[in-house]
């Protein structure tokens, strides 16, 4: 297999990868009541329509940056930081019809635009929010971590234990991508019972720290406590 056949083969499961999670996020999301999108989520000072109305925008804005790619024309994922939190919150208070008609058709647009994309267009460098600068084929990488996260964060029922290994063996990876340069993350060397192995962030000693692929995922973003994973008790992890 040649690097460019590799890569293609990568993208595809990538992509596979994106749209399973999206088909089981708006299966999930189809019995929620109008009552309950407005009730908390686990992430604080956010209801579930928070959640929501994010992950769609954040589609819009994963179009955005893949239209930079196609036209080489620069193209920011949000006008602003104020602009993105007032469109959030806009879309927190619709009912549950009109958040999962925009979850599923936000997830459609960007999955037309990665299929409007040549092997030019996923070389091309664009720029997360944030400011980190990727190719644009890791693009479905960085979607599948906000799909996957943000429907645990939903509370309805989702936990990261039903994250398959390859999921989180993937976004494991994409965590190690996004903290290379941070020199406050702590240097973590995680192992997973599958077997897969990876080293995070740069500061101090080494600490090792094992458990599942999906709780390491869930402990290395937060949102699982350290009973769930081995050797990372009150280890600090610095937001992603």
């Amino acid at each position: 297999m040649t690097q460019t056949e590799g890569a293609a083969a990568q993208l595809e499961t990538l992509r596979g990868l994106v749209n399973a999670a999206t088909q089981h996020l708006l299966g999930d999301t189809i019995s929620v009541s109008d009552e309950d999108w407005r009730g908390p989520s686990r992430l604080p000072g956010w209801s579930r329509g928070h959640v929501a109305s994010h992950i769609a925008r954040q589609a819009d804005g994963m179009v955005r940056l893949t239209e930079w790619a196609r036209s080489g024309e620069r193209q920011d994922m949000y006008a602003s930081a104020e602009q993105r939190e007032t469109d959030i919150a806009a879309g927190a208070d619709r009912t549950g019809l009109e958040l999962q008609i925009d979850l599923d058709t936000s997830a459609g647009r960007l999955d037309q635009a990665f299929d409007g994309l040549d092997e030019q267009a996923w070389d091309a460098i664009v720029e997360l929010r944030g400011g980190t600068k990727v190719p644009t084929r890791l693009l479905p990488l960085s979607r599948l971590l906000e799909v996957v996260v943000h429907h645990v964060d939903l509370d309805i029922g989702f936990e990261f234990a039903d994250v398959e290994n390859a999921t989180a063996e993937w976004l494991l990876e994409w965590c190690a991508f996004r903290v290379r340069s941070r020199e406050e993350f702590p240097r973590l060397d995680l192992t997973a019972d599958s077997g897969f192995t990876i080293s995070l962030g740069s500061a101090g000693e080494p600490t090792t720290v094992s458990g599942t692929s999906a709780n390491l995922l869930g402990w290395v973003m937060s949102r699982v406590d350290d009973s769930a994973v081995s050797g990372g008790e009150g280890l600090r992890r610095p937001p992603f």
